[in-house]
């Protein structure tokens, strides 16, 4: 039939022969699925893809409009034919694009949605590039609101497992954004509510949105073709002239040409017979080999199990050296799991929850409140959410307590290394636990305001935990604190009021002064550690008339 409408060159044959092409394209699209695409592909591959890849992009993409649920059956239909014709796949990624930028700029939520759900699933079989996916992703929560924030849910959902494997660190800066969107930005609560059950999802390991679903895996990876059409091309062609019928000069030869192709990809029928036995041979022998390969493991494992089982023997005997991993391999993993479950959780309670439940060997503990802290520095700004944790883990367990005492002297010690947003974080941080009483005061013991033992970076430190305890405490209870009759507090703070040299008395008066907390804490240090009248009779006439007024 394709050659006689082929030997027509007229244009009612031509136009014949296009609307037939209409039929043999539409008719295999509207009824594929799961269990009969392969069939469909071939009846696709038998009609001229190349003359119709307009047709075939425009039929898949209202298709897919129409039935959202079987996007990813359009979208292993189109791997198969991408393989064999790229054109084609190229052609669909940038029609999509090209749609989901109208749709964007339109504020049409529906057909956004179906449009970033055909690129997801054409990402997923990798025919659109995942950089696509993650421009598609910022674009939409650059100024989220209620429909864009959704439409990024949705997109995340069907695209989140394939990103989860190739790019995971871009991934936890995409859920970092939702983070911070969902604590900050003013959006309804359904989308509040559709972002904790994608961040569920993600903590399920998008097991119920794989990247290919079951029967759809049809295309080997090295056969694949990745285009990479951008999001913010300005030189994209959706050649909708494709779509109507143009008079073709070289109908025939086109048409000749593309029965060569169609016979090379579908090969003859005995072909196809031989082929589909071989497969079947395949899969025997395939099967065959599986049991084999089956008994091989169960007897490599019985083997492992045994090897395992050895090392703890020879370690029992004498003489036998230890071996000892110097690259802190276990360690750096350690620290990327409290790293995650930090950031994975949606609230302090769920994270120290998280965080109890990490198995961690003795003499590791240290690195859990190391990181809780430096994850705490690395935020913009500081947030509470890192306080609460530190909070309730002090209070759960004194070896905690004690392991942020040793970082807070830690930090001291080398806190002209942060940068000043890192400081500012990690001051904070150390303030909402004293404060809350999590940490006791005589961490600050390791505190000496003097000029030589302090440097600009340790002197904003201590203003900002300072200011931030008069804030939270107000002057009467944190003066209490500080002139507790506790002997610990008392040798701690010693060092915050120096009373050994007459420059370091002068040094550390004039820090208090510049936080204004000398004038509310009375001066009752300086008189008890003998620094008194013998200031300077101007000075000590301004500071009694702020102390009397």
């Amino acid at each position: 039939m394709l050659a006689a409408q082929g030997s027509s060159t007229d244009e009612a044959g031509q136009r014949a022969s296009w609307e037939s092409l209409k039929k043999k394209i539409n008719g295999p699209v509207n009824k594929v699925n799961t269990s009969n695409i392969k069939d469909v592909i071939v009846e696709l591959f038998s009609a001229n893809l190349i003359r119709g890849r307009g047709l075939y992009c425009r039929s898949l993409m209202r298709a897919q409009t129409l039935s959202t649920s079987f996007t990813p059956v359009y979208a292993a239909l189109t791997a198969v034919i991408n393989t064999k014709l790229p054109i084609v796949g190229e052609l669909l990624v940038t029609r999509l694009v090209i749609q989901f930028r109208r749709a964007f700029h339109r504020d049409d939520k529906d057909l956004c949605i179906s449009s970033v759900m055909f690129l997801a699933h054409l990402t997923n079989q990798r025919i659109a590039h995942e950089v696509l996916a993650f421009q598609v992703v910022s674009l939409l929560l650059e100024t989220p609101t209620d429909d864009s924030v959704e439409v990024a849910v949705a997109f995340m959902r069907e695209v989140g497992a394939f990103l989860a494997e190739i790019a995971p660190r871009v991934l936890n800066a995409v859920f970092d954004t939702f983070r911070s969107i969902l604590h900050e930005a003013e959006i309804d609560k359904r989308v509040q509510y559709m972002i904790e059950v994608l961040f569920q999802i993600r903590r399920d390991g998008f097991k119920d949105s794989p990247p290919i679903r079951s029967g759809l895996d049809l295309v080997e990876e090295d056969e694949q073709i990745v285009h990479e059409v951008a999001l913010d091309d300005e030189d994209l062609d959706a050649l909708d002239e494709l779509n109507v019928f143009k008079i073709d000069d070289a109908y025939e030869e086109n048409e000749r040409k593309y029965v060569g192709i169609s016979r090379e990809i579908l090969g003859g029928g005995s072909d196809s017979d031989e082929a589909e036995a071989g497969a079947e041979s395949d899969s025997e022998s395939g099967s065959a080999s599986e049991s084999e390969s089956g008994s091989e493991s169960e007897a490599n494992g019985d083997a492992e199990d045994s090897s395992v089982r050895e090392p703890s023997t020879m370690a029992q005997k004498p003489g036998v050296q230890k071996i000892h991993d110097l690259t802190e391999t276990e360690k750096v993993n350690l620290r990327r799991t409290i790293y995650l479950t930090i950031m994975s959780s949606l609230s302090f309670d769920e994270a120290a929850h998280k965080l109890l439940k990490i198995e961690i060997r003795p003499g590791e503990e240290q690195e859990l409140c190391n990181m809780v802290i430096e994850s705490c520095s690395q935020e913009r700004t500081y947030k509470a959410f890192f306080g609460l944790i530190g909070e309730r883990l002090c209070k759960l367990n004194r070896t905690w307590g004690h392991g942020f005492a040793l970082a807070f002297a830690s930090c001291y010690e080398s806190i002209h290394r942060y940068e000043t947003n890192h400081l500012r974080n990690i001051a904070h941080f150390f303030a909402h636990l004293l404060v809350t009483g999590a940490l006791h005061l005589s961490v600050l013991q390791v505190v000496v305001l003097t000029e030589e033992s302090t440097t600009s970076s340790s002197r904003i430190f201590l203003k900002i935990v300072l200011q931030d305890m008069a804030e939270e405490l107000g002057m009467k209870t944190l003066n209490d604190r500080l002139k507790s009759a506790d002997y610990k507090v008392a040798e701690a703070v010693k060092g915050m009021f120096p009373s050994n040299n007459r420059l370091g008395q002068w040094f550390g008066f004039e820090f208090w002064q510049q936080l204004w907390l000398v004038f509310q804490l009375k001066l009752e240090f300086w008189f008890t550690f003998g620094l008194g009248y013998r200031f300077q009779q101007r000075q000590l006439g301004i500071i009694l008339v702020f102390i009397f007024s």
